[in-house]
């Protein structure tokens, strides 16, 4: 199937998630208790060689939301950070402003590049944020985000639009266009199929020229931050060396918590 073949059939399909697994994203409790459950098994996962991880939360998110995962990737030998721009609501020039400007300081500290990891929204931003500055950027994971350039994939879209409107201050100005286009650095999308936020189909990278990959968990939209089957994909993307990236290939005793059921 072609690029454009791709993006027409995920827009004839934008649909949100069915009710039924958008009521069923308290699930995401059970999740948070299986990762503290098996934190000290995923302190246990590939070390990585010391670089910056920046994470960004999700729509109406903080710091906090993520603060589990940053912590586990400190274990896992990274310098990780949270992002410098409070509660995740309007995506505006200020926003920007303080993403690429937190962005240049820590490549700019480390004198290496940044890997971005992005939840929902968060995600959006940190494949935006990487199509401006590729050269400041190693690679971007973002989990469950609603990279169709259709908001339709997401229940979440009227309040989204309550607080940026249809189109974003970035948009008014034809930036943030496309976001179905991956950027040019290696690219990871972790989606589930349960997702009760954003449809699934809505998380899905199409062909790329620049190395991209789909990989499916099973998970809550809400949970996807701190699911242990995320984390092992996360600490092995990170650990790949830089320029020497290859698709995702769990463990034989992993393989059961990747589902391969096609997109």
């Amino acid at each position: 199937m072609s690029k454009d073949e791709y993006d027409l059939e995920a827009k004839l399909n934008a649909k949100p998630p069915s009710r039924i697994w958008t009521l069923a994203e308290g699930r995401a409790l059970f999740e948070l208790g299986a990762f503290y459950l098996s934190r000290a098994w995923l302190a246990q996962l590939p070390k990585g060689d010391g670089h910056t991880v920046k994470v960004l939360p999700g729509f109406m998110a903080t710091n906090n939301s993520t603060l589990p995962m940053r912590n586990l990737l400190r274990d896992l030998g990274y310098d990780a950070h949270g992002w410098d721009s409070g509660r995740n609501v309007r995506v505006d020039h200020a926003l920007l402003h303080r993403l690429e400007s937190q962005l240049k300081r820590l490549n700019d500290d480390s004198g290496r590049k940044v890997s971005l990891i992005g939840w929902s929204l968060g995600g959006v931003l940190a494949r935006e944020l990487a199509k401006l500055h590729p050269d400041r950027v190693r690679l971007v994971i973002s989990l469950g985000s609603p990279i169709s350039d259709d908001r339709n994939h997401t229940n979440a879209r009227r309040l989204f639009e309550f607080f940026n409107g249809r189109d974003t201050e970035i948009e008014r100005e034809g930036r943030f266009q496309g976001l179905n286009i991956a950027p040019p650095v290696p690219t990871t999308s972790i989606l589930t199929k349960t997702d009760g936020i954003v449809h699934w189909r809505g998380s899905v990278q199409g062909p790329s020229q620049s190395p991209t990959e789909n990989i499916e968990v099973y998970a809550s939209h809400c949970g996807l931050g701190v699911n242990p089957s995320v984390m092992i994909a996360i600490a092995d993307r990170l650990a790949q060396e830089e320029g020497d990236w290859s698709p995702f290939e769990p463990h034989a005793a992993q393989q059961w918590m990747f589902p391969r059921t096609g997109f």
